[in-house]
This record gives structure tokens, sequence and C-alpha cells, in this order.
């Protein structure tokens, strides 16, 4: 087998064949490295390179392999780490040009899980300034393009972790979301994400000195961006493997107990007065027949508090934002992200002072009433914007731009704001005027049940295959 065939392979592939000794580590990493040097020079999604450690790692670990020690679920499956999480050795840069000499002392819960597992990591992918837009450019590392082309905004945070992994550097792509930063990528790019429920995922920096914000704990999860829905389901037991360091971590298995019966599966619509485009009413409609085929049940109803949720959630972060970040932003932003907040408070005026403290305590009212509606229905297919995905830098063009970009995406930061579990998966492949691009569908699931979200979009994908196939045939 070629490097050209190796780099190719999902993580499920390659961690069966390298298992079966079909392929080495070595093989899987050099091929995901070869890719990598081809690919980023366009793309500019990596921005950190650890090839050289790589092959040492994927060199011991094929030598493990041969001394017959047991090995990981991932052993020798190539990943990417977003630089807002350490690594031990590396810059944690979280775009900003201020922290490029931040070196972390340690490995976060994350990436220790990953390597225990036997993956190694070839590259460190790129975020926009504090990680706090749905496109990604900074200063320090540079814009990322989309892989389809320069027409779509790679999306944030988690921009350089969806453009690498769908270019085909990397089986899996690690990322993080506080509002959207997994699904945004995931649906700019056509990659295949669940962004994992409050607890699910450890996560602490090492090179942090104070504690984040009550809301950032909160609404903040870490997850993986992937080619495949398969592969979630390889990897994410892994992520969720325990760390100490997280005393908020909540330790159950990746699989829960069967839901009896077809699974109910509410389906809405309802944009709350944003234009609802074709193309993602046509993904809405297609997503929801590969389902019924796949013997879910569905009836349109519609879940609570979706606008006034997430437009609540999203002004009680500002106000957060506001008091314990801004003073960051001003000193060691760039004039680009200043303005953007300030047209961010304009959108989300934020809850300050006691508002703040009354609207982080109606988190609860939220999370409640979509616990009792999930009891009902496990499943709740939704859009994920109303929109296809915007183009680069639309939310410097003011008001208007970040009204497009996040003023109407509530259905992603609504699940952030009661911690609920949601998967991104692209359900049509819309050829549009400035060319083509994928259209992703939103799939919400009960608390702790990751696994029937992902099951799900695995469905969707069944039918609507792969977009890695098509996007490889246009880049070549």
């Amino acid at each position: 087998m070629t490097d050209t065939e190796i780099w190719r392979l999902s993580a499920t592939d390659l961690a069966a064949r390298i298992k079966a000794g079909e392929i080495s580590a070595e093989d899987s990493v050099s091929a995901a490295i070869q890719r990598m040097q081809t690919v980023n020079p366009a793309l500019n999604a990596v921005v950190g390179d650890c090839s050289a450690v790589a092959l040492e790692q994927a060199w011991a670990l094929d030598k493990t392999r041969r001394d017959g020690a047991p090995i990981g679920p991932l052993h020798g499956v190539p990943v990417t780490i977003k630089v807002n999480v350490d690594q031990k050795g590396h810059a944690t840069t979280n775009g900003v040009t201020a922290l490029k000499d931040l070196i972390a002392p340690d490995d976060a819960p994350i990436v220790a899980n990953l390597q225990k597992a036997g993956a190694v990591v070839i590259g460190r992918t790129n975020t926009p300034e504090f990680s706090f837009r749905a496109d990604t450019d900074n200063p320090l590392h540079g814009r990322t393009h989309n892989p389809w082309g320069k027409h779509i905004s790679p999306g944030g945070s988690s921009g350089g972790a969806g453009a690498a992994v769908m270019a085909g550097i990397g089986a899996l792509a690690h990322g993080n979301d506080i509002g959207g930063s997994l699904r945004f990528p995931a649906a700019a790019n056509g990659a295949v994400t669940v962004k994992p429920g409050l607890g699910r995922v450890p996560a602490w920096n090492p090179s942090q000195t104070v504690e984040r914000g009550m809301l950032a704990q909160s609404m903040s999860v870490q997850g993986l961006i992937t080619r495949s829905a398969e592969d979630l389901h390889l990897s994410m037991p892994t992520m969720i493997a325990s760390d100490p360091r997280d005393p908020f971590h909540v330790p159950l298995p990746w699989r829960g107990e069967p839901v009896d019966g077809p699974i109910k599966v509410a389906f809405t619509k309802n944009t709350f007065g944003y234009d609802l485009h074709p193309e993602v009413e046509a993904a809405l409609d297609a997503a929801r027949a590969a389902l019924e085929d796949a013997g879910y049940h569905f009836e349109e109803v519609e879940p609570p508090d979706v606008f006034d949720c997430g437009r609540t959630g999203y002004r009680a972060l500002m106000g957060e934002v506001w008091t314990l970040m801004k003073g960051d932003i001003d000193a060691y932003g760039s004039q680009t992200v200043r303005d953007i907040f300030e047209v961010y408070f304009q959108e989300f005026p934020p809850f300050l002072d006691t508002e703040l403290v009354q609207m982080m305590a109606k988190r609860s009212h939220y999370a409640r009433r979509w616990s009792l509606f999930l009891e009902d229905y496990p499943l709740v297919l939704t859009p994920f914007l109303p929109q296809p995905f915007f183009k680069p830098d639309r939310d410097t063009e003011g008001a208007p731009g970040v009204h497009e970009v996040l003023g109407c995406a509530v259905y992603s930061y609504a699940m952030n704001f009661i911690g609920l579990p949601s998967a991104c998966v692209p359900a049509r492949l819309a050829n549009l005027p400035k060319g083509p691009q994928p259209i992703s569908v939103q799939i919400v699931a009960r608390r702790w049940r990751e696994d029937i979200a992902v099951d799900a979009a695995a469905a969707i994908e069944a039918r609507v295959g792969r977009m890695c196939e098509e996007l490889w045939n246009r880049m070549a």
C-alpha cells in the first residue's frame, strides 16, 4: 500500500490494519506527514510541525508491537492538536502574539489520553485570536483556508483542525467548542463531529495561571473532528478517560443503555425569522429521509426555548467575557479582533452584575425543560445554520457580518449553554454560484448520550457518503 493510499484511510481502518500487521505505525505517520507537506502550504491549517518527534514515536510504537506488548485502540493513528491546548514543550498560543512563548509544562488531559491510546501528534492547528471567532485568522499564524476553496471560511475557532483533517492531514483532529467551535469547522469543511456534553471529556491546561470563568467552564468542551462518524465511535472512548486534574469530569462509559423501540426524533425547520436557504432545507429533508429509512421515527414538533435559551446564554457569556477577558483583549488583541468584540457586545448585549448572576441561574430552567423534552424525544434534528456557510472575514464586516456569522446560530450556542451533546454531519453538497460547499445538520441528544447522536450521524453518512471523497477528487 502506497503513502498516497494510506493517508486516505479513516482512523478506524488505520487502527485495524496496524493491529493486523498490514501496515506499520511508521507507514501511517509518514503518509500523514507527507500529505501535510504537500497540501498544508496552501491551507495554513497546521501552524506547528511535530513531524520529527512523531516519526520517533511511530518507530517506538512499532517496536512495542513487535515485542508483543498490548497496543492501544489508536495505535499509530496520526492526529493534530489545536494550539489553544497544552502539549508539553510547545507554545499554547491561542492565536495571540503575546502568548507565542507560553510553553506548556505538561500535556492537557486530552493530549495525554490520545497518546496513551497510541495516537501520534503530527502537528498543531490554527485558531483565531483568543479562540473566539467562527473564522480562523490571526496576526501570529495567519489565515487558514478551506480546502473546498477560498469562497468559504474554514470556520472557527477550530478552523485549522477542520481544514486539516478534511484535507487528509491526520485521521483525527482535536478541537474544542464554547459556542460552536467544533461544529462550525465541521460544517464549513464537510467533516463530522460531536460536541460532547458537559463533564464528558476531562479538560485543563497546566499552563494556565488562573481558573476560567464559570460559564467558560460549563459551556466549553473538548472533542474531535473526523472524516467519518465511525471514527468518533473509535476515538471518543479514549477521549472520555478520567483525569483527576478535572474535578468535574463524569466517568461514564461511551455507550449507554439501548433506547427502547424505534428512536423518536423531534424535527424542526424553525429558524426564528432568519431566512431558511433552500439548500439547507434540502439537507434537512435528506437527513430525515436517511434516518427514517434507518428505522427512526419522526415527529414535527418544536423543542423548547431554543431562541430564548441561545440568546440568553450568549449574552451571559458576553457578560463574563466583558468582566474577565476584555482587559486582555484590549491589551493583547489586534485591532481586528477588538473591533469584532465591540460588535459582539452590540449583537449580544452583555448581562452584567446582578443580572448576569440571575441569567446564569436561569440556565437550570432551560436545561430542565430540555431534559423533560428529551425524555419523549431522545434525538432532535435541527438546522445548524439557516444559510450556507459564510465567506472568510464575514465577521469583520460590522453588525450585518456578525449577525450572519453568530447572531443566527442559536441552535449552536444554545446547546453549549445547557450542556447537551450535539453532533454535526454533512447531509448535502450544494453547488452554489461561488463554488461547491457542504451543508450540515445538527443532531441533539439526551444528556450523556453522545453515542446515539453519532449513531444517527452514521446513518446519514451511510446515505450521503463521506464528503472527503468528493473533496479529494476536486483537490486533485
